[in-house]
């Protein structure tokens, strides 16, 4: 019986192709790590998984034996050949070639009528736009559990007021509760990526952590206020007009209790939420 890498190295030679860098092909060869993602995305025969850049199939055979079913949505044609050959006899696989950040997810997930779990080893260059994707879009999903590179799952997974924390953090948070499940070395990939990757799980929330009058708005003045981390919070929100002058922006300040000097990783989700009210509730007098 062949190893993952053996497998993989047959496969390759046989289509003669290489790993595509331009759409951050790494392909994993580790057994081990293989059954972590399996195991914590606790996969039963009634659901439907959905993952994302499958490449050569590695996951995608083990996920076929413990699924209801499992669509790949590929942009490689390439991969798509190779993934069609490989499991065109299970009666459960479906291949989508298109670009995952322009599919009607809600639109497959409805026609399923399925539980829905997105697992994937996610092409690292664009795994925040797809993780915003998951979340903005609101899908009937119950988790996502994913590899990505260390550095990027440790922001996700921060909590907000944390030294970690950058602005998508607060969005991961509202939506989400996270755990990391594993640290994978570079050597569990062919080719090698340059950067340590993890493993993580998100699950997502009934109900949010927070209510505030606007949510859209709360994340919008997040990403002013991180846009010039290194400035006060006070700095960030004046130059990014969100006050239209320091006074008043010192105004809201006290009645919050936020230190004007504070940084914006300093604030809670809860920081946020009252801070995105209070500012509201002046524009709404002012109007």
């Amino acid at each position: 019986m062949l190893t993952i890498q053996e497998e993989t190295n047959f496969i390759l030679k046989k289509y003669n192709i290489k790993p595509n860098k331009n759409l951050g092909q790494n392909f994993l060869i580790n057994q081990n790590v293989i059954e972590h993602i399996i195991d914590s995305a606790n996969i039963t025969n009634e659901d439907l998984i959905i993952e994302i850049g499958p490449g050569l199939g590695t996951l995608t055979k083990q996920l076929l034996d413990k699924a209801g079913k499992v669509i790949c949505i590929e942009l490689d044609k390439n991969m798509v050949k190779i993934l069609k050959d490989r499991f065109h006899m299970y009666k459960n696989f479906e291949i989508i070639n298109d670009d995952i950040l322009k599919i009607n997810l809600n639109e497959i997930i409805d026609k399923e009528n399925k539980k829905c779990k997105i697992v994937a080893n996610l092409p690292y260059y664009i795994t925040t736009p797809i993780i915003m994707k998951l979340l903005e879009e609101k899908l009937q999903i119950e988790s996502i559990t994913v590899m990505i590179q260390k550095e990027v799952a440790e922001r996700l997974i921060a909590i907000p007021g944390e030294k970690l924390a950058g602005a998508i953090t607060y969005t991961v948070y509202y939506y989400c509760t996270a755990e990391k499940i594993l640290e994978v070395d570079k050597t569990s990939f062919i080719p090698e990526p340059e950067v340590t990757s993890e493993i993580i799980k998100l699950i997502l929330r009934k109900v949010p952590p927070v209510k505030t009058k606007n949510y859209q708005e709360m994340f919008k003045i997040i990403k002013i206020a991180f846009l010039q981390r290194r400035k006060t919070l006070l700095n960030a929100l004046t130059n990014g007009k969100v006050f239209s002058d320091k006074k008043k922006a010192i105004e809201v300040f006290e009645k919050l209790k936020i230190n004007p000097n504070a940084r914006a990783e300093e604030l809670t989700i809860e920081d946020f939420s009252n801070l995105t009210d209070l500012i509201l509730n002046y524009k709404e007098i002012k109007e």
